[in-house]
Protein backbone atom coordinates (compact mmCIF):
# COMPACT_ATOMS: atom_id res chain seq x y z
CA UNK A 1 0.00 0.00 0.00
CA UNK A 2 3.00 2.34 -0.05
CA UNK A 3 2.55 5.42 -2.20
CA UNK A 4 -1.21 5.64 -1.72
CA UNK A 5 -3.02 8.64 -0.29
CA UNK A 6 -3.67 9.00 3.43
CA UNK A 7 -7.40 8.23 3.14
CA UNK A 8 -6.69 5.08 1.14
CA UNK A 9 -4.07 3.97 3.67
CA UNK A 10 -6.39 4.68 6.59
CA UNK A 11 -8.97 2.30 5.13
CA UNK A 12 -6.95 -0.41 3.38
CA UNK A 13 -3.44 -0.63 4.86
CA UNK A 14 -2.93 -3.69 7.05
CA UNK A 15 -6.28 -5.22 6.13
CA UNK A 16 -7.17 -8.00 3.72
CA UNK A 17 -10.43 -9.66 2.74
CA UNK A 18 -10.68 -12.90 4.72
CA UNK A 19 -9.87 -15.74 2.25
CA UNK A 20 -12.08 -18.20 4.14
CA UNK A 21 -15.25 -16.23 4.90
CA UNK A 22 -14.96 -13.25 2.55
CA UNK A 23 -15.49 -10.86 5.48
CA UNK A 24 -14.53 -7.31 4.55
CA UNK A 25 -14.07 -6.38 8.23
CA UNK A 26 -10.90 -7.69 9.89
CA UNK A 27 -11.52 -10.44 12.46
CA UNK A 28 -10.92 -9.99 16.18
CA UNK A 29 -8.54 -12.69 17.39
CA UNK A 30 -9.64 -12.53 21.02
CA UNK A 31 -7.26 -15.30 22.05
CA UNK A 32 -4.52 -15.52 24.65
CA UNK A 33 -2.66 -18.43 23.06
CA UNK A 34 -2.19 -20.07 19.64
CA UNK A 35 -1.84 -23.78 18.86
CA UNK A 36 0.99 -25.45 16.95
CA UNK A 37 0.51 -28.20 14.40
CA UNK A 38 3.47 -30.12 15.84
CA UNK A 39 6.16 -29.95 18.48
CA UNK A 40 8.63 -29.23 15.71
CA UNK A 41 6.61 -26.23 14.53
CA UNK A 42 6.41 -24.90 18.09
CA UNK A 43 10.17 -25.13 18.47
CA UNK A 44 10.71 -23.42 15.11
CA UNK A 45 8.40 -20.53 16.01
CA UNK A 46 10.06 -20.04 19.40
CA UNK A 47 13.51 -20.05 17.81
CA UNK A 48 12.26 -17.60 15.13
CA UNK A 49 13.15 -20.01 12.34
CA UNK A 50 9.48 -19.81 11.36
CA UNK A 51 6.94 -17.01 11.67
CA UNK A 52 3.91 -17.69 13.81
CA UNK A 53 1.88 -16.62 16.81
CA UNK A 54 2.51 -18.01 20.28
CA UNK A 55 0.81 -15.87 22.91
CA UNK A 56 -0.86 -12.47 22.59
CA UNK A 57 1.76 -10.81 24.80
CA UNK A 58 4.21 -11.84 22.06
CA UNK A 59 1.96 -10.91 19.16
CA UNK A 60 -1.56 -11.23 17.79
CA UNK A 61 -2.96 -11.09 14.22
CA UNK A 62 -5.44 -8.30 15.04
CA UNK A 63 -2.69 -6.21 16.62
CA UNK A 64 -0.42 -6.91 13.66
CA UNK A 65 -3.00 -5.58 11.21
CA UNK A 66 -3.17 -2.34 13.18
CA UNK A 67 0.63 -2.14 13.31
CA UNK A 68 0.91 -2.44 9.53
CA UNK A 69 -1.71 0.28 9.12
CA UNK A 70 0.11 2.67 11.45
CA UNK A 71 3.49 2.04 9.81
CA UNK A 72 1.96 2.86 6.43
CA UNK A 73 0.27 6.03 7.70
CA UNK A 74 3.44 7.39 9.35
CA UNK A 75 5.82 6.13 6.66
CA UNK A 76 7.75 3.90 9.05
CA UNK A 77 9.31 0.50 8.49
CA UNK A 78 7.34 -1.10 11.32
CA UNK A 79 5.13 -0.35 14.29
CA UNK A 80 4.36 -1.70 17.75
CA UNK A 81 1.03 -1.17 19.51
CA UNK A 82 0.69 -1.06 23.29
CA UNK A 83 -1.97 -1.03 25.98
CA UNK A 84 -1.94 2.78 26.34
CA UNK A 85 -0.13 5.89 25.23
CA UNK A 86 1.99 5.76 28.38
CA UNK A 87 2.84 2.12 27.66
CA UNK A 88 4.16 3.35 24.30
CA UNK A 89 6.20 6.14 25.92
CA UNK A 90 7.68 3.87 28.58
CA UNK A 91 8.37 1.00 26.18
CA UNK A 92 10.14 3.29 23.71
CA UNK A 93 12.27 5.03 26.35
CA UNK A 94 13.15 1.87 28.25
CA UNK A 95 14.27 0.30 24.98
CA UNK A 96 16.52 3.24 24.12
CA UNK A 97 18.04 4.17 27.49
CA UNK A 98 20.40 2.75 30.11
CA UNK A 99 21.53 3.86 33.54
CA UNK A 100 23.89 6.83 33.25
CA UNK A 101 22.23 8.20 30.11
CA UNK A 102 20.86 11.73 29.72
CA UNK A 103 17.66 12.76 27.91
CA UNK A 104 16.71 16.16 26.51
CA UNK A 105 12.96 16.70 26.48
CA UNK A 106 10.92 19.65 25.28
CA UNK A 107 9.07 21.48 28.04
CA UNK A 108 5.31 21.22 28.32
CA UNK A 109 4.90 17.52 27.54
CA UNK A 110 2.08 15.28 28.71
CA UNK A 111 2.18 14.92 32.49
CA UNK A 112 2.63 11.13 32.38
CA UNK A 113 5.70 11.58 30.20
CA UNK A 114 7.00 14.28 32.54
CA UNK A 115 6.55 12.04 35.60
CA UNK A 116 8.15 9.02 33.93
CA UNK A 117 11.19 11.05 32.88
CA UNK A 118 11.47 13.01 36.13
CA UNK A 119 10.80 10.28 38.66
CA UNK A 120 10.69 6.74 37.26
CA UNK A 121 13.75 6.99 35.00
CA UNK A 122 15.61 9.03 37.61
CA UNK A 123 15.35 6.04 39.97
CA UNK A 124 16.98 3.96 37.22
CA UNK A 125 19.91 6.36 36.91
CA UNK A 126 18.74 8.32 33.85
CA UNK A 127 19.03 12.12 33.91
CA UNK A 128 16.68 14.51 32.11
CA UNK A 129 16.65 18.20 31.25
CA UNK A 130 13.52 19.97 30.02
CA UNK A 131 14.33 22.68 27.49
CA UNK A 132 12.41 25.15 25.35
CA UNK A 133 12.10 23.21 22.11
CA UNK A 134 10.84 26.24 20.20
CA UNK A 135 14.45 27.44 20.18
CA UNK A 136 16.42 24.57 18.59
CA UNK A 137 19.70 26.25 19.55
CA UNK A 138 18.70 25.84 23.21
CA UNK A 139 18.45 22.10 22.62
CA UNK A 140 21.91 21.98 21.08
CA UNK A 141 23.43 23.94 23.95
CA UNK A 142 21.95 21.49 26.47
CA UNK A 143 23.50 18.39 24.87
CA UNK A 144 25.98 16.62 27.15
CA UNK A 145 28.55 13.88 26.47
CA UNK A 146 26.12 11.32 27.95
CA UNK A 147 23.03 12.59 26.11
CA UNK A 148 21.46 9.62 24.33
CA UNK A 149 18.09 10.87 23.10
CA UNK A 150 16.03 13.95 22.23
CA UNK A 151 12.30 13.71 22.95
CA UNK A 152 9.81 16.35 21.79
CA UNK A 153 6.06 16.76 21.64
CA UNK A 154 4.67 19.01 18.92
CA UNK A 155 2.17 20.58 19.14
CA UNK A 156 2.82 20.46 22.87
CA UNK A 157 0.31 19.46 25.51
CA UNK A 158 -1.29 21.74 26.66
CA UNK A 159 0.52 24.92 25.54
CA UNK A 160 0.29 24.17 21.79
CA UNK A 161 3.93 25.19 21.30
CA UNK A 162 5.10 24.11 17.84
CA UNK A 163 8.66 22.83 17.46
CA UNK A 164 10.57 22.85 14.18
CA UNK A 165 11.05 19.11 13.64
CA UNK A 166 13.46 19.45 10.72
CA UNK A 167 15.67 21.89 12.65
CA UNK A 168 15.81 19.64 15.72
CA UNK A 169 16.44 16.64 13.47
CA UNK A 170 19.48 18.38 11.97
CA UNK A 171 20.86 18.93 15.48
CA UNK A 172 20.14 15.34 16.48
CA UNK A 173 21.91 13.98 13.41
CA UNK A 174 24.94 16.22 13.97
CA UNK A 175 25.32 14.67 17.40
CA UNK A 176 24.31 11.13 16.36
CA UNK A 177 21.25 11.20 18.63
CA UNK A 178 17.87 9.60 17.91
CA UNK A 179 14.90 11.96 17.81
CA UNK A 180 11.63 10.73 19.34
CA UNK A 181 8.42 12.68 18.65
CA UNK A 182 4.99 12.39 20.24
CA UNK A 183 2.66 13.03 17.30
CA UNK A 184 -0.62 12.55 19.19
CA UNK A 185 -1.99 16.07 18.70
CA UNK A 186 -1.23 16.30 14.97
CA UNK A 187 -1.75 12.67 13.84
CA UNK A 188 -0.21 11.48 10.55
CA UNK A 189 -2.93 13.47 8.77
CA UNK A 190 -1.49 16.68 10.21
CA UNK A 191 2.24 15.99 10.09
CA UNK A 192 4.58 13.08 9.39
CA UNK A 193 7.65 13.47 11.62
CA UNK A 194 9.61 10.62 10.03
CA UNK A 195 9.58 12.52 6.73
CA UNK A 196 10.98 15.53 8.59
CA UNK A 197 13.90 13.59 10.05
CA UNK A 198 12.56 12.00 13.24
CA UNK A 199 13.60 8.44 14.10
CA UNK A 200 10.68 7.28 16.25
CA UNK A 201 7.07 8.45 16.45
CA UNK A 202 4.84 7.83 19.47
CA UNK A 203 1.05 8.04 19.72
CA UNK A 204 -1.60 7.83 22.34
CA UNK A 205 -4.08 6.04 20.07
CA UNK A 206 -6.74 6.70 22.72
CA UNK A 207 -7.06 10.18 21.27
CA UNK A 208 -7.57 11.03 17.58
CA UNK A 209 -6.61 7.65 16.10
CA UNK A 210 -9.43 5.94 17.97
CA UNK A 211 -11.47 9.12 17.86
CA UNK A 212 -14.58 7.99 19.69
CA UNK A 213 -13.54 7.88 23.35
CA UNK A 214 -14.13 4.14 23.67
CA UNK A 215 -10.68 2.48 23.58
CA UNK A 216 -7.26 3.01 25.15
CA UNK A 217 -4.04 2.26 23.28
CA UNK A 218 -0.59 3.47 22.26
CA UNK A 219 1.80 3.03 19.37
CA UNK A 220 5.49 3.31 18.45
CA UNK A 221 6.52 3.68 14.79
CA UNK A 222 10.07 3.62 13.48
CA UNK A 223 12.83 1.51 11.98
CA UNK A 224 12.47 -2.26 12.01
CA UNK A 225 15.50 -2.82 14.23
CA UNK A 226 14.26 -0.53 17.00
CA UNK A 227 10.69 -1.84 16.80
CA UNK A 228 11.93 -5.44 16.98
CA UNK A 229 13.93 -4.64 20.10
CA UNK A 230 11.00 -2.79 21.68
CA UNK A 231 8.70 -5.74 20.94
CA UNK A 232 10.97 -8.65 21.87
CA UNK A 233 13.07 -7.19 24.67
CA UNK A 234 10.88 -4.58 26.37
CA UNK A 235 7.17 -5.15 25.73
CA UNK A 236 7.27 -8.92 26.18
CA UNK A 237 8.88 -8.45 29.60
CA UNK A 238 6.96 -5.41 30.87
CA UNK A 239 3.72 -6.69 29.36
CA UNK A 240 1.87 -3.51 28.34
CA UNK A 241 -0.03 -5.34 25.59
CA UNK A 242 -3.05 -3.96 23.76
CA UNK A 243 -6.22 -6.06 23.84
CA UNK A 244 -7.35 -7.38 20.43
CA UNK A 245 -10.79 -5.82 20.87
CA UNK A 246 -9.31 -2.37 21.53
CA UNK A 247 -7.03 -2.86 18.52
CA UNK A 248 -10.09 -3.58 16.39
CA UNK A 249 -11.95 -0.51 17.70
CA UNK A 250 -8.94 1.71 16.98
CA UNK A 251 -8.49 0.20 13.52
CA UNK A 252 -12.13 0.98 12.78
CA UNK A 253 -11.68 4.52 14.09
CA UNK A 254 -8.68 5.11 11.81
CA UNK A 255 -10.87 4.47 8.76
CA UNK A 256 -12.43 7.91 9.27
CA UNK A 257 -9.34 9.66 10.68
CA UNK A 258 -8.65 11.87 7.61
CA UNK A 259 -12.27 13.02 7.46
CA UNK A 260 -12.41 13.65 11.19
CA UNK A 261 -9.13 15.56 11.31
CA UNK A 262 -10.27 17.91 8.55
CA UNK A 263 -13.50 18.58 10.45
CA UNK A 264 -11.71 18.97 13.81
CA UNK A 265 -9.29 21.44 12.20
CA UNK A 266 -12.01 23.45 10.47
CA UNK A 267 -14.07 23.70 13.66
CA UNK A 268 -11.05 24.53 15.81
CA UNK A 269 -9.95 27.41 13.59
CA UNK A 270 -13.41 28.99 13.79
CA UNK A 271 -13.56 28.51 17.55
CA UNK A 272 -10.04 29.93 17.97
CA UNK A 273 -10.96 33.03 15.97
CA UNK A 274 -14.09 33.49 18.09
CA UNK A 275 -12.09 33.21 21.32
CA UNK A 276 -9.38 35.55 20.06
CA UNK A 277 -11.97 38.26 19.42
CA UNK A 278 -13.77 37.83 22.75
CA UNK A 279 -13.12 40.59 25.32
CA UNK A 280 -12.92 38.12 28.23
CA UNK A 281 -10.07 36.17 26.63
CA UNK A 282 -6.48 37.22 27.34
CA UNK A 283 -4.65 34.84 25.00
CA UNK A 284 -5.40 32.05 22.50
CA UNK A 285 -2.94 29.42 21.30
CA UNK A 286 -3.84 27.60 18.08
CA UNK A 287 -1.23 26.76 15.40
CA UNK A 288 -3.56 27.89 12.63
CA UNK A 289 -3.83 31.45 13.95
CA UNK A 290 -1.35 34.01 12.56
CA UNK A 291 -0.94 35.24 16.16
CA UNK A 292 0.56 31.91 17.25
CA UNK A 293 4.28 32.47 18.00
CA UNK A 294 5.30 29.52 15.82
CA UNK A 295 2.64 29.92 13.11
CA UNK A 296 5.27 29.99 10.35
CA UNK A 297 6.77 26.73 11.61
CA UNK A 298 3.30 25.19 11.69
CA UNK A 299 2.67 26.31 8.10
CA UNK A 300 5.93 24.66 7.06
CA UNK A 301 5.47 21.26 8.68
CA UNK A 302 1.74 20.73 9.30
CA UNK A 303 -0.89 19.80 6.71
CA UNK A 304 -3.71 20.34 9.22
CA UNK A 305 -3.57 22.30 12.46
CA UNK A 306 -5.68 19.88 14.49
CA UNK A 307 -8.48 20.27 16.98
CA UNK A 308 -6.63 21.44 20.10
CA UNK A 309 -6.80 24.99 21.49
CA UNK A 310 -5.48 26.45 24.71
CA UNK A 311 -6.58 29.85 25.97
CA UNK A 312 -6.33 32.02 29.04
CA UNK A 313 -9.08 34.17 30.45
CA UNK A 314 -8.47 37.66 31.83
CA UNK A 315 -10.10 36.57 35.08
CA UNK A 316 -7.55 33.81 35.63
CA UNK A 317 -8.26 30.48 37.31
CA UNK A 318 -11.55 31.55 38.90
CA UNK A 319 -12.90 32.71 35.52
CA UNK A 320 -11.86 29.42 33.96
CA UNK A 321 -13.65 27.46 36.67
CA UNK A 322 -16.78 29.56 36.23
CA UNK A 323 -16.69 29.07 32.46
CA UNK A 324 -16.34 25.29 32.70
CA UNK A 325 -19.15 25.06 35.24
CA UNK A 326 -21.42 27.14 32.98
CA UNK A 327 -21.13 25.07 29.80
CA UNK A 328 -23.95 22.82 28.62
CA UNK A 329 -22.70 21.28 25.35
CA UNK A 330 -18.94 21.12 25.89
CA UNK A 331 -18.06 18.22 28.19
CA UNK A 332 -15.90 18.85 31.26
CA UNK A 333 -13.48 15.93 30.94
CA UNK A 334 -9.84 15.12 30.39
CA UNK A 335 -8.48 13.30 27.33
CA UNK A 336 -8.90 14.69 23.82
CA UNK A 337 -9.55 13.78 20.21
CA UNK A 338 -13.12 12.68 20.88
CA UNK A 339 -16.10 13.41 18.63
CA UNK A 340 -17.38 15.46 21.57
CA UNK A 341 -15.88 18.81 22.52
CA UNK A 342 -13.95 18.35 25.78
CA UNK A 343 -12.76 21.13 28.07
CA UNK A 344 -10.38 20.90 31.03
CA UNK A 345 -8.18 22.91 33.38
CA UNK A 346 -4.59 21.59 33.05
CA UNK A 347 -3.20 23.11 36.26
CA UNK A 348 -5.73 21.31 38.47
CA UNK A 349 -6.39 18.27 36.27
CA UNK A 350 -4.05 16.83 33.62
CA UNK A 351 -0.90 18.58 34.90
CA UNK A 352 -1.72 18.78 38.61
CA UNK A 353 1.14 16.36 39.36
CA UNK A 354 3.68 18.77 37.86
CA UNK A 355 5.04 21.19 40.52
CA UNK A 356 3.58 24.69 40.09
CA UNK A 357 7.01 26.26 39.56
CA UNK A 358 7.67 23.81 36.73
CA UNK A 359 4.18 24.34 35.27
CA UNK A 360 4.74 28.08 35.08
CA UNK A 361 8.17 27.55 33.51
CA UNK A 362 6.50 25.36 30.88
CA UNK A 363 3.83 28.02 30.18
CA UNK A 364 1.01 26.20 31.98
CA UNK A 365 -0.48 29.08 33.95
CA UNK A 366 -3.15 28.71 36.63
CA UNK A 367 -5.72 30.24 34.28
CA UNK A 368 -4.95 28.16 31.18
CA UNK A 369 -7.92 26.26 29.71
CA UNK A 370 -7.51 23.38 27.24
CA UNK A 371 -10.20 22.78 24.63
CA UNK A 372 -10.43 19.69 22.44
CA UNK A 373 -12.79 20.88 19.71
CA UNK A 374 -15.16 18.13 18.62
CA UNK A 375 -17.29 17.39 15.60
CA UNK A 376 -20.52 19.04 16.68
CA UNK A 377 -21.86 21.87 14.52
CA UNK A 378 -19.36 24.64 15.11
CA UNK A 379 -22.13 27.20 15.62
CA UNK A 380 -23.34 25.14 18.58
CA UNK A 381 -19.84 24.88 20.08
CA UNK A 382 -19.33 28.64 19.76
CA UNK A 383 -22.81 29.30 21.11
CA UNK A 384 -22.11 27.22 24.21
CA UNK A 385 -18.79 28.99 24.80
CA UNK A 386 -20.39 32.40 24.24
CA UNK A 387 -23.11 31.61 26.76
CA UNK A 388 -20.55 30.36 29.27
CA UNK A 389 -18.33 33.41 28.82
CA UNK A 390 -21.32 35.68 29.40
CA UNK A 391 -21.49 34.45 33.01
CA UNK A 392 -17.98 35.64 33.88
CA UNK A 393 -19.12 39.12 34.89
CA UNK A 394 -21.87 37.82 37.16
CA UNK A 395 -21.24 38.24 40.91
CA UNK A 396 -20.71 35.00 42.88
CA UNK A 397 -23.73 33.47 44.59
CA UNK A 398 -23.86 34.39 48.28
Amino acid sequence: MRGKGVSTLAIHAGEEICPVTGSVAPPIYQASTFAFQSAEQGAAVFSEEMEGYVYTRWGNPTLRSLEWKLAALEGGEDSLVTASGMAAVTTALLTALNSGDHVLCSKGVYTGTYKFLSYSLKRLGVEVDFVDGTGPDLIERAIRPNTRLIYIETPANPTLDVIDIAAVSDIAKRHALPLFIDNTFATPCGQRPLELGADVVIHSMTKYLCGHGDAVGGAIIGGKGFIDEARKVTLRIYGGVLSPFNAWLIMRGIHTLPLRMKAHSQNALKVAKFLEDHPAVKMVRYPGLPSHPQHEVALKQMRLFGGMISFELKGGEEAGRKLMNSLKLCTLAVSLGDTRTLISHPASMTHAAVPREERLRFGITDGLVRLSVGLEDVEDIIGDLEEGLSHLDEPPLS
